[in-house]
């Protein structure tokens, strides 16, 4: 007999059980569609997290089973499938191929290496800060994306055994350095995600306040990513073994920079004048991820059918799904509903600090199972509503909401860099979580620190 506690096995009837008992406990106040969208919510979380099937099929089951339910129409489930965020992300994909391709992925690992050196510790250290660093100024996708393909070289460097079936330790610490490292840089700057974005419209708190508490915040995270994830996944490699004399020999082997190189590296820059001046151009950062990666077409650096082979195309569908999914918990007055509740409940003036740890907490645990966008979208107003009526500076609460809402680090329906990271195969659902859940908890502890400390004058 099937044993009821493996998980993995028993996923599905799990997860059509518990959806059924939220389906039918009341909930006051809630639409008909609301509720069936949150007993869809657990009924994917289970799916996701026992991965019974690959998360794709999953994500396949949330669009058709929407209609069914009454929660929206096919056609509005998968319009939000197509958000621009999955642009974004096919963008991301191709450009590093592209980069991959053209061989400048080898020549930065190399001298990223020859600079930094060769241990392992170094090697995380390399991947967390290059990634938090570009993150701060392009998409936290883009980032990570470009980051990847130097991972993988930095893995067959250090003969990591058996990377790609998620016996390596080291092959952990260095893909989910990167892809916390890209939602941890992203607090730096305003431009740097898209909730940041978003609470600046709403509080026009000016671009070098943001830098103030910003840049201390990302840097505290991206320190304790480095030094926590090595903790967590002991490498089980010293480094590059005589490291200083393989990478010159491979450096010396690679030769001078190549034209095809040049060009990748021309595109790369481009693409990243671009999602800096997104302000002045006009463009946003969807339509710049697809530029740059119809120029590494165009300019034939890389080759459709190479792209076909190469990306998790899979990927794209699950996050698809996690994104139809959120656009629902949103417009079926959801979300809402659980926050009033929650908001509700500190009674008719609450402390305002108080308030605070309870908006992060809200705005971390719905973020790991909907767009931060979406999510930033929904709070931020809220919160420069409620800070107006209170008399505090309008950043008091929208500030700490957006912040929550890049700590995206215990799902791989959280981001699409923790998807990304998770498609690898170097790193499963639960040793994600494991290394997510204390960051997150440093990510809200570091950012009430700051908020109540040097950061008032600045919120406007």
């Amino acid at each position: 007999m099937t044993n009821i506690l493996d998980f993995k096995k028993n996923g599905f009837p799990l997860a059509v059980i518990f959806a059924l008992i939220i389906g039918l406990v009341p909930l006051p106040g809630l639409s008909h569609a609301g509720h069936m969208t949150i007993a869809l919510l657990i009924f994917a979380i289970v799916m996701w997290a026992s991965e019974t099937f690959h998360l794709a099929v999953t994500s396949l089951i949330i669009l058709f089973i929407q209609p069914i339910l009454g929660i929206c129409s096919f056609t509005d489930a998968v319009v939000h499938f197509a958000n621009p965020i999955i642009f974004l992300m096919i963008g991301g994909f191709i450009m590093a191929e592209g980069i991959r391709e053209s061989g400048l992925v080898r020549r930065l690992t190399y001298n990223l290496l020859n600079k930094f050196g060769t241990t392992s510790t170094k090697a995380i250290f390399v991947c967390v800060f290059a990634t938090g660093i570009l993150s701060a100024w392009i998409e936290n996708i883009i980032a990570f994306a470009l980051i990847m393909p130097i991972i993988a070289e930095i893995i067959d460097l250090m003969k990591c055994k058996n990377a790609h079936k998620g016996e390596s330790n080291m092959a952990k610490a260095l893909i989910l350095g990167a892809c916390f490292a890209s939602l941890a840089g992203g607090i730096a700057t305003e431009i740097g995600t898209a909730p940041n974005l978003i609470a600046a419209a709403y509080t026009n708190i000016p671009f070098i306040n943001w830098l103030v508490f910003g840049i201390p915040i990302s840097i505290v995270l991206l320190t304790v990513i480095w030094k926590l994830l090595g903790f967590i996944f002991p490498p089980e490699v010293d480094g590059i073994e005589d490291g200083k004399k393989v990478i010159q020999e491979k450096l010396n082997e690679i030769g001078k920079i190549t034209k095809r190189e040049k060009i990748a590296f021309g595109i790369l820059i481009f693409a990243i004048i671009l999602w800096i001046t997104t302000g002045i151009t006009g463009l946003d950062s969807y339509s710049v991820a697809l530029i740059g990666a119809s120029l590494f077409f165009l300019f034939r650096i890389s080759d459709w059918r190479q792209c076909e082979t190469n990306i998790d195309w899979g990927l794209v569908v699950f996050f698809g799904g996690a994104l139809s999914l959120g656009a629902a918990i949103l417009n079926t007055g959801a979300a809402q509903w659980l926050i009033n509740d929650i908001i509700a409940l500190l009674g008719s003036n609450p402390a305002t600090f108080l308030v605070v740890i309870v908006l992060m907490i809200v705005a971390v645990s719905i973020t790991q199972v909907m767009s931060n966008v979406a999510l930033a979208a929904i709070l931020v107003p809220l919160s420069v509503t409620l800070a107006q009526s209170q008399d505090l500076a309008v950043g008091i609460y929208a500030v700490p909401i957006a912040i929550a809402c890049s700590l995206s680090f215990l799902l791989p329906m959280a981001d699409p860099t923790v998807a990304m990271a998770y498609g690898t195969n170097y790193v499963n659902i639960k040793e994600i979580f494991k290394a997510g859940l204390p960051i997150v908890v440093v990510g809200i502890i570091v950012t009430i620190v700051v908020m109540f400390t040097f950061a008032q004058p600045f919120l406007v």
